[in-house]
């Protein structure tokens, strides 16, 4: 490991994350071990985080001239042969076990029991608001040819997978709904340009609103707790702690 190739820093740069004084420079280290102490900082913050941690706040334990892009490759490298590994979701990054331990993890009793598997309905749902989003939920219920209630609403929002959306141009200006941060950490996307490509499978023949109705979910808008079929998602992941 050496600092070659690693952009130039600016000297003598320090921060106060918590009100505390701390060297990000770390000028009075060797090359190497200054990027090693950086890449410790950057994996200890975000193995403490209980969310993805963004690149703004990373940048704040490291100096100026550090290329937090490399410093996430050289972790993730170090964690190839590990359990666990370090994916870019929402918007930040995340301490993640591998999807091939997850039926070790369930067998282990490990994960929160309180998490219920979203319903047909409510994945449907979901999944609608995620391609289609911002929409009401008068418009929800024409697509499904069914009235989407409230409670159903409800325990999406109670699950931050959704929010209520900017008031929709119409009469009564309805509120719209958009999905959230947390919809794209629990279902393993960095943004929403990760999601499956709806046109591209109608296209295909693998889509159609008739199979949507159906229940026949893009892979990728699973369950979280449905995913028999060996990780096809990327929700069955574990956050390691």
């Amino acid at each position: 490991m050496t600092d070659a190739g690693r952009p130039k820093r600016n000297s003598g740069q320090q921060t106060r994350p918590g009100g505390r004084l701390v060297d990000i420079e770390l000028d009075h280290l060797p090359p190497e071990l200054r990027w090693r102490e950086w890449m410790g900082r950057v994996e200890a913050v975000i193995f403490a985080a209980s969310a993805p941690v963004p690149r703004d706040i990373l940048a704040r334990v490291v100096g100026k001239g550090c290329n937090l892009d490399l410093i996430i490759d050289d972790i993730r490298a170090e964690l190839a042969g590990r359990p666990y590994e370090l994916v870019a979701v929402a918007g930040g990054w995340q301490h993640r076990t591998k999807r091939a331990f997850a039926d070790a993890i369930r067998a282990a009793s490990v994960v929160d029991g309180d998490v219920r598997p979203l319903s047909q309905s409510e994945a449907l749902t979901l999944m609608c608001i995620a391609y289609f989003q911002p929409i009401t939920r008068s418009e929800l219920s024409a697509f499904f040819g069914k009235e989407v209630s409230r409670d159903l609403i409800a325990t999406l929002r109670a699950q931050d997978f959704i929010a209520s959306g900017p008031r929709a141009p119409q009469p009564g200006a309805p509120y719209t709904y958009v999905t959230t941060k947390t919809f794209l950490s629990e279902f393993g996307f960095e943004t929403l340009q990760d999601l499956p490509d709806f046109a591209a499978l109608e296209d295909a023949g693998l889509l159609s609103k008739e199979r949507l109705l159906a229940g026949d979910l893009p892979v990728g808008l699973v369950s979280r707790e449905d995913d028999d079929e060996d990780d096809a998602s990327g929700a069955t992941v574990v956050q390691v702690r």
